[in-house]
């Protein structure tokens, strides 16, 4: 095969660093292409379409139980936003170097990091929490004295949306550049209609102004607000009455925290078959402080995850295996409360699909992020590299229902992660290195 050079400067690909080639045959190296960017400006070189060739990838991680192992040597062509081709650039179509061409240089990519569980619309900040617990403190006593939830329901309701969408904005983007593709987005630092409406339309504007799918939850029964304390009944009369109606229609999914001090079963079972009259489908926040039951709730409910997990028999992991239920499991949330994992190898060893998330939020996992939740999953919850990256990617794209992400196959969703290594094992191995290179979202490079 005919060595490519570059149009400009008549460099073969061999003695540059880069080589993107474009239509009718142009090619231009990185020298030329830095060199044009500085005459024409920064967007020069913008892709005009969801039209993209990844060549030079030394591993593809694909996700796809029909092959045995990652690709080696691969490339990856896409159309519209969509992967058409996919395997080794030996036997790459030659229909396809007509297109866009990113050569990753020896490169491993990875479908794009699915979030299935965050809190990240909010504010104000709980560092001093934080401290307080490393010298001893219990959540307990730090919620007794105003602090845990109700500390972050304070400060966002005095915020407003602008604020709101300011803060979270930024963690967003940051989540994108760390190779973040999707994520999902959690009410429940309003506990209040106004403001919970608020937090969800901050959620749905993210998504439309980032290059980052978006997934709405809604949490009105995240907590019990300090004004509703004496009056448990009447804030879930206030949540299936008032919040529900206001929200439905850009929320997917309503979300109880059920669990010792929180919501009982039985509030749990209410909310969320009121969330269901209003279209919206169910998860559950279950047996993170205890075993109480939220577990064989969710399997009662069909929820779509129950998320947390840290208390879990090996029978109710069979129970939530025959039901299919998905485990999210957080453990960024464990480690910042200095609590056990959750039994992440016993769920997957009894046939549970295990999703790990960040759990974004500012009391007990103020991480963006994951990457350092895939480090977590092989060093601290007994799961392999592997595994680790499978519950990220793939794993997080079930947990929100989007089959046709978190695997690289044809006809899967063009959401990428080029790692700035040849080497996958560098995402745990070294979580303290950011190891994005690009981001690839619906074919489209979106970072780097």
């Amino acid at each position: 095969m005919a060595r490519r050079v570059c149009s400009f400067c008549e460099k073969p690909e061999d003695e540059v660093a880069h080589l993107l080639a474009g239509p009718r045959g142009v090619a231009i190296c990185d020298e030329c292409a830095e060199l044009a960017v500085e005459i024409t400006g920064d967007h020069a070189f913008e892709q005009t379409s969801g039209d993209l060739l990844l060549t030079g990838v030394d591993r593809i991680i694909t996700n796809d139980p029909r092959l045995d192992g990652p690709i080696g040597e691969g490339a990856i062509a896409v159309r519209n936003g969509r992967i058409t081709w996919i395997g080794r650039e030996q036997d790459l179509p030659s229909r396809y170097r007509e297109i866009v061409t990113l050569d990753c240089g020896g490169r491993t990519v990875l479908p794009g990091f699915v979030d299935a569980h965050t809190h990240l619309v909010f504010d104000g900040d709980r560092a001093d929490e934080f401290g307080q617990r490393m010298r001893g403190a219990s959540y307990e006593t730090i919620m007794t004295a105003g602090g845990g939830i109700q500390a972050t329901v304070r400060a966002t309701r005095a915020a407003g949306p602008d604020r709101l969408l300011e803060v979270s904005m930024a963690r967003a983007d940051r989540m994108l550049s760390l190779g973040t593709t999707t994520v999902e987005i959690k009410s429940g630092y309003g506990l209040e209609t106004l403001t919970e409406r608020h937090m969800l339309e901050v959620a749905s504007e993210i998504g439309s102004r980032l290059p980052l799918d978006v997934v709405s939850t809604f949490l009105g029964a995240h907590a019990i607000p300090d004004e509703y304390r004496s009056d448990r009944d009447a804030y879930l009369w206030l949540i299936e009455e008032e919040m529900l109606p206001a929200v439905a229609s850009i929320a997917e999914y309503c979300d109880v925290f059920c669990d010792a001090g929180v919501f009982s079963v039985d509030e749990a079972r209410r909310v969320l078959a009121a969330g269901r009259r209003h279209g919206l489908r169910p998860r559950l926040h279950a047996n993170q402080l205890g075993d109480t039951g939220g577990l064989e709730l969710a399997v009662e409910v069909g929820a779509v995850s129950a998320d947390h997990l840290e208390h879990v028999s090996e029978r109710q992991a069979s129970y939530l295996a025959d039901a299919g239920v998905i485990a999210v499991l957080l453990p960024a949330a464990s480690l910042s409360m200095q609590a056990a994992q959750a039994p992440a190898r016993l769920l997957r060893d009894a046939g549970v699909t295990v999703a790990l998330a960040t759990d974004c939020n500012p009391g007990t996992s103020n991480v963006e992020s994951m990457q350092f939740v895939v480090a977590l999953g092989a060093m601290e919850m007994g799961l392999t590299v592997e595994e680790s990256i499978w519950a990220a990617t793939r794993g997080g794209a079930l947990a929100v229902e989007e089959p046709d992400k978190g695997w690289l196959r044809v006809g899967a969703v063009a959401d990428l992660h080029v790692l700035d290594t040849d080497n996958y094992l560098d995402l745990a191995y070294r979580p303290d290195r950011p190891c994005t290179w690009k981001v690839v979202k619906d074919g489209r490079v979106v970072v780097g």
